[in-house]
């Protein structure tokens, strides 16, 4: 296969090309045809000395002209496709296919999915099995099948939001190759390392001994990913990662930040530069609004790794300081406060008592309800004490940092029991030399953190050896005394630092680590968990599953295998923690697919020593026809050369007038047989419509609307064909101005905001076909813009209005309990769409029926459908899917079977509008059936 996406059926026809030589040696000897010159006597004087003479040889640029067709011929015969399909080396071999699956094939998924199908097509043309192994399922047994269950099986494929550990898969394939040792591999990989696909490309090749390996990779655009979001103190950043530069990917693009209910609140673009691969996007909006931001993710790419989700851990808080140290006002820069603040500043809002006492600081800090206090060497909180226990029980985060005020205090707001003053270098319990930080606990805040090795302590507050301090210890230093110990107390937290907050116990404050460690203690103020105990004995803080997300970063409902997060993760999604959000409502957990530390690397090949193919984007296309027309078209020039050489060219002028009249009338009978069929083709839609049923909808000259409510109905055409029996057409657009409007039974009109009103003509047009059975659902799209008691003033409704006003419309009602649309098909209570806030009105009954026939005839008379439906839910935007099948546009407030509902709502309008009031009529059976007996 050349570098080009271009293959050959039969590439030994190109031995042919070798010929070309020896045809232009005999083209070059080989002379034409001698001219043939008339020798009447009469003309013996006139041609004795011809004007031109006939060439002795062929001109060189009708020979080239002769080579070039030869070559198309051969190359035609050859059987060249464009894009054509991954393989392997053609054999007898059963096959080995390995797919990664993991976030970062999701952007490009039908791609690799399609190439899957191409290998194991080709497989089953040649009667070789099978086994395919997703990269993810490592614990599954691998197998050989034949090659078309192996192509439904990857069909059923989907990718998992989380990185897959390629090298777990290494046992499995082992087994499997010293069960099969004369396989061909083929891995389809996504081409992105995030730290190690190197081991399994080693292992791989170690595995496969002497079997062919191939690697489909590249040729697609690259995977791109978001980590490491941060509220500063101005904006909102988050980093956007690719694994390297592609030749023409887009160097830019939009970061969304979204609420928790999916609505847009901002948006910030990124650009990359030659050769980069990672850089920043800004989103810049007030610290209000960028608190309540839920999600970012990037515009128009579908996978986990693109999405970012942020919890209360990430808001901007705003954290109270207080200090017992006089020197804090004269030596502003050695003070503890100094160094806090410096280090609270990239993440949270810092403010200081300054200039009163302690309890007063503490009070006014709390009257202000901040969510974190800090007490820099602070040894008794005065009668500001209980409030501050109260506190803390209530949910507040308390950290302390000790001193000499707090070595000789006697206070219990500390996580465990201190021993009276300090211990330093050179004084009682001495160490021999300063203690560096040695380990963080497990299961703590502090976790997953790497240990600082420039980190030492010459002095601290010690503490009682007692049967929880293990369990509370978050911080070690190298003999084994804690450094930092937190305890749980009611719905809050203390957390101590046995050192000070400056620089005169340890350097820890200068260290990078200080300000990670503050980070993560922060990130706990305003979280909520739940207690669970582990197995042996330990208490854990855990909150279970929310929402989800899968593969293409769409959030779904948990599935069973993935269980309750420890309160403080903060590793990345893994198969038992997929990414998603955990815990209540007031106290989500957000787990990420990728840590803030990750990045992302193109793997290393290489090793493997095999071949590496592009994926194909496009479809096979065969070239043969263009090369054979091409050599015709040179044919015939060839001819037209021969006949002009020939001497034929003066013939043909002397015949003009009769050619002139040939042109003339193939050109008119041309004329004729395009003007027909274009004719016929305008009718053909028309056509169509009356003879299979097709739902329809109004084109309003917006795009965005127009192709959601195409995608719409659609969805919905497909959703009617697998759960009922009518399988409509192609849903259609119309012009209301001039399309003919009887051929559909139903015709949803999406409105848009300040459209101009319809004409009258316009207007007459949907008023006849109303009245005469038809059925218009008309969707003004802005449930959500719409406020209690003011449900019909937003611009969608004062838009529908102002259309109505111009259309003869019966008396409306919300759908009653018992109307026939409710139990159409299936038994509904409300009609969803992308919103849930809004009601479906209908065509009211007459004021003189009473309650009694209302609810046996719950509709209008005899056997009429409602010829105005009108929603405000978005129908269209629930139903509209992309071509992969996944939805279009996210659901407020997301429910988890709201869209489910929605499709089922439209099931039932269309049946509904199809069948008429069938079922209000089921209220005569009994009677019917009485007569019957008698």
């Amino acid at each position: 296969m050349l570098g080009l996406p271009l293959a050959f059926t039969a590439p030994w026809i190109l031995i042919g090309l070798a010929s070309l030589p020896v045809l232009w040696w005999l083209l070059r000897l080989v002379p034409p045809r001698p001219r043939v010159v008339h020798f009447p006597p009469t003309r013996i004087l006139f041609d004795i000395a011809p004007k031109e003479e006939t060439p002795s040889r062929t001109p060189w640029w009708l020979t080239l002209l002769r080579l070039l067709l030869a070559a198309l011929l051969i190359l035609a015969a050859a059987g060249p496709l464009w894009n054509p399909p991954v393989g392997v080396e053609a054999s007898k071999r059963p096959i080995l296919m390995l797919l990664d699956d993991g976030w970062s094939s999701a952007a490009a998924w039908d791609q690799r999915l399609r190439s899957a199908d191409d290998i194991a097509s080709r497989a089953e043309a040649d009667g070789r099995a099978v086994a395919l192994m997703p990269l993810s399922e490592v614990l599954q047994d691998l197998s050989l099948q034949v090659a078309g269950a192996a192509r439904v099986r990857a069909s059923q494929l989907k990718p998992k939001p989380q990185t897959v550990e390629r090298a777990e898969a290494l046992p499995t394939i082992q087994r499997f190759l010293n069960g099969t040792p004369d396989v061909d591999i083929v891995w389809l990989s996504d081409g992105v390392d995030i730290g190690n696909a190197q081991d399994f490309v080693r292992g791989l090749k170690g595995v496969a001994k002497d079997n062919n390996i191939s690697v489909i990779a590249g040729g697609l655009p690259p995977a791109h990913a978001l980590a490491a979001a941060e509220n500063t103190a101005g904006s909102l950043t988050v980093k956007v990662l690719r694994a390297e530069p592609s030749r023409g990917e887009p160097n830019a693009g939009v970061v969304r930040a979204l609420d928790l209910k999916g609505l847009p609140l901002g948006e910030g673009r990124y650009a990359f530069k030659s050769g980069e691969k990672e850089t920043d996007a800004v989103i810049d909006l007030p610290v209000e609004i960028r608190n309540d931001v839920a999600r970012m993710e990037i515009a128009g790419e579908r996978s986990a790794g693109v999405v970012q989700l942020l919890d209360k851990r990430w808001r901007r808080r705003t954290i109270g300081v207080v200090s017992g140290a006089s020197v804090d006002t004269a030596q502003p820069l050695l003070a503890s406060t100094f160094y806090l603040s410096r280090a609270l500043a990239p993440f949270a809002d810092v403010r200081l008592a300054e200039a009163v006492a302690p309890a007063e600081g503490v009070r006014r800090f709390l009257d202000q309800n901040l969510p974190l206090l800090i007490l820099a060497d602070v040894g008794n909180v005065g009668d500001a004490r209980d409030r501050l226990a109260r506190w803390v029980e209530q949910g507040g985060v308390l950290v302390r940092f000790a001193g000499p005020r707090l070595a000789a205090a006697d206070d219990d707001l500390v996580p465990v029991k201190l021993r009276r003053g300090g211990r330093t270098l050179g004084g009682s319990l001495t160490w021999e030399q300063p203690q560096q930080l040695a380990s963080f606990g497990r299961d703590t805040a502090f976790t997953g953190m790497p240990v600082p090795n420039d980190v030492t302590v010459t002095r601290q507050v010690l503490a009682e050896p007692d049967a929880t301090l293990a369990d509370r210890t978050w911080a070690s230093l190298g003999d084994g005394t804690p450094l930092v110990t937190a305890v749980k107390r009611g719905r809050g937290m203390i957390v101590l630092f046995h050192v000070t907050a400056d620089t005169r116990w340890s350097d820890l404050p200068l260290s990078g680590s200080f300000v990670d460690m503050l980070k993560r203690i922060v990130n706990i103020a305003g979280s909520a968990a739940a207690e669970t105990t582990t197995a042996n004995g330990e208490t854990r803080e855990v909150v279970p599953p929310s929402r989800v997300l899968d593969g293409f970063g769409a959030f779904t409902v948990p599935p069973p295998s993935v269980r309750p997060v420890p309160a403080r993760y903060s590793g990345r999604g893994t198969a038992e923690y997929p990414p998603g959000f955990y815990g209540p409502p007031e106290g989500l957990v957000a787990v990420n697919t990728l840590t803030p530390t990750d990045r992302i690397a193109p793997v290393d090949f290489s090793p493997l020593g095999g071949r590496v193919e592009p994926y194909r984007v496009g479809e096979p296309q065969d070239l043969r026809g263009l090369l054979f027309m091409g050599a015709l078209a040179l044919m015939l020039l060839d001819a037209l050369v021969v006949f002009w050489l020939a001497g034929g060219a003066a013939r043909f002028v002397r015949g003009r007038r009769t050619a002139t009249a040939a042109i003339l009338l193939a050109v008119l009978a041309g004329a004729l047989a395009v003007s027909t069929p274009y004719a016929n083709a305008q009718d053909e839609p028309q056509i169509k419509s009356a003879l299979e049923t097709k739902l329809a909808y109004v084109i309003t000259g917006d795009a965005e609307v127009d192709a959601i409510s195409k995608s719409g109905l659609q969805g919905l055409t497909l959703f009617l064909a697998q759960r009922t029996a009518l399988e409509a057409g192609e849903p259609i657009g119309l012009d209301i101005t001039k399309d003919e409007l009887a051929f559909y039974p139903l015709i949803y009109w999406p409105i848009v905001a300040g459209a101009q009103k319809p004409t009258p003509e316009t207007l007459s047009r949907i008023d006849t076909y109303m009245k005469q059975g038809g059925t218009v659902l008309f969707d003004t799209r802005d449930a959500i813009e719409a406020t209690p008691g003011n449900e019909s003033n937003t611009p969608g409704m004062v838009t529908l209005r102002s259309i109505l006003s111009g259309l003869d419309v019966p008396a409306l009602e919300p759908v009653p309990r018992e109307h026939v649309l409710t139990k159409t098909f299936f038994l509904l209570k409300d009609f969803w769409g992308r919103f849930s806030a809004g009601q479906l009105w209908v065509e009211a009954l007459p004021n003189d029926v009473d309650e009694e026939e209302r609810e046996k005839r719950p509709a209008r008379a005899g056997d009429g459908v409602s010829s105005v439906l009108i929603t405000s839910n978005d129908l269209a935007g629930a139903w509209a899917t992309r071509p992969d099948g996944q939805p279009t546009l996210p659901l407020t407030p997301g429910e988890p079977r709201q869209r489910e509902m929605a499709f089922r709502a439209g099931v039932n309008i269309v049946i509904y509008t199809l069948t008429g009031n069938y079922k209000a009529d089921q209220v005569h059976v009994p009677a019917l059936l009485e007569r019957l007996g008698q």
